[in-house]
């Protein structure tokens, strides 16, 4: 995640939430409820298993990007990241008359050695597009204890700020109907059987 860590809950909601997420309207965050998981008093619909958010969306150009996947500890490893893309996906590439929007394109972007994400891209169907070397810096991210891109700042510097490559990825509506639906509704349908 390009902000954060966030000291409190607090702090997330007020800088992420609030500050960011509320005031764009090219975006729109998701809870992801775990409905396998046994109800609590806190959590009656199953259990929060994390985030993701639809963000740089434009109707002009009918796309949007799947950003902010985050899975709390103790379902990662689990179903919740696929299941919850796969729906994210559904939504957006299936048809308005298979109650989707009917876009026609879905990019994801990571970090260049986040494996984690670029393995659920691959799995999800995305095709990788291109890399963008020197995209993204993190102010302040060795001291937060973010993985830079593992070169040394050509400037110099002091060597607290990180360089970030940004691996691209997409979906779009052609994949989408030559099998790439198919294929997202077997991971998420694997889930429910079990």
């Amino acid at each position: 995640m390009a902000s954060g860590p966030y000291a409190t809950e607090k702090d997330f909601v007020d800088q992420f939430v609030e500050g960011m997420v509320y005031p764009n309207a090219a975006m729109t965050l998701y809870a992801v409820i775990d409905k396998t998981c046994p109800t609590s008093k806190e959590d009656k619909d199953g259990s929060l298993a994390g985030m993701l958010c639809y963000s740089n969306s434009s109707v002009a150009n009918l796309s949007t990007e799947i950003s902010f996947v985050i899975t709390l500890p103790s379902f990662q490893g689990s179903h919740v990241a696929s299941n919850a893309v796969g729906l994210l996906l559904q939504y957006a590439l299936n048809p308005p008359e298979k109650y989707g929007l009917g876009l026609r394109r879905v990019q994801w972007q990571t970090s260049s050695v986040n494996a984690t994400s670029i393995r659920l891209a691959e799995k999800m169907g995305f095709r990788r597009e291109g890399l963008l070397r020197w995209d993204r810096v993190f102010h302040g991210g060795k001291a937060k204890g973010k993985a830079g891109n593992d070169r040394e700042d050509p400037r110099g510097g002091n060597g607290e700020h990180l360089g970030r490559d940004t691996a691209i990825f997409s979906l779009c509506w052609d994949d989408w109907e030559q099998g790439g639906g198919e294929k997202v509704q077997a991971i998420t349908d694997r889930r429910q059987s079990t």
